[in-house]
């Protein structure tokens, strides 16, 4: 983006300089000596954070790896909470014995990595069906791959499970290998 006093220029928008009006199309045309003249500077664009392991894009900003119990401003723990229909003028929420819980990067991951896997060997669960119920074998070529995908899910689930940065976690998360 172009900059002039710390103002960002829009391309295709005139702006003023002084007492001087450039057009819309004067950024797009100009060269680099004639933004220099004027001092119009380029910076690129800040690059954001990936969104699934920070709060608003921001390096600094990283989400919990751990879950987190909630507790209230007073430290009391929170419970998750049902509609109560006892009374049906009246319905309320009620707390259960269930604690509330937020959950980490570590859990979401963790699903995220069952829930691949899962989708990856429903593929092929009908062989497995079929071995059960009439014994018939399974081809060598899918239970080498349901095999792979299994280790692969076992590898990311233990390697996630003993991450203790979010950089390591999205390491991780970046060498998953499902195969084909």
């Amino acid at each position: 983006m172009y900059k002039l006093n710390g103002k960002t220029l829009r391309v295709g928008r005139a702006f003023t300089v002084g007492d001087t009006q450039y057009p819309a199309n004067w950024l797009q045309l100009s060269t680099e000596a004639d933004r220099n003249a004027l001092g119009i500077t380029w910076e690129d664009d800040p690059v954001r954070a990936d969104d699934r392991f920070y709060w608003d894009g921001d390096i600094n900003n990283p989400k919990a790896l751990e879950d987190k119990e909630e507790v209230d401003e007073n430290g009391n723990p929170l419970y998750v909470q049902v509609l109560d229909n006892t009374d049906p003028d009246n319905p309320v929420m009620v707390d259960t014995d269930e604690r509330l819980v937020t959950k980490g990067l570590k859990s979401n991951m963790i699903a995220q990595v069952k829930h691949t896997a899962g989708t990856l060997l429903a593929q092929t669960d009908w062989y497995v069906t079929r071995k059960v119920e009439r014994n018939v074998d399974i081809p060598a070529d899918v239970a080498t791959k349901r095999a792979a995908v299994i280790a692969e899910s076992e590898r990311l689930e233990t390697a996630i499970t003993a991450c203790t940065t979010v950089m390591l976690l999205i390491e991780i998360m970046n060498s998953q290998n499902w195969g084909e």
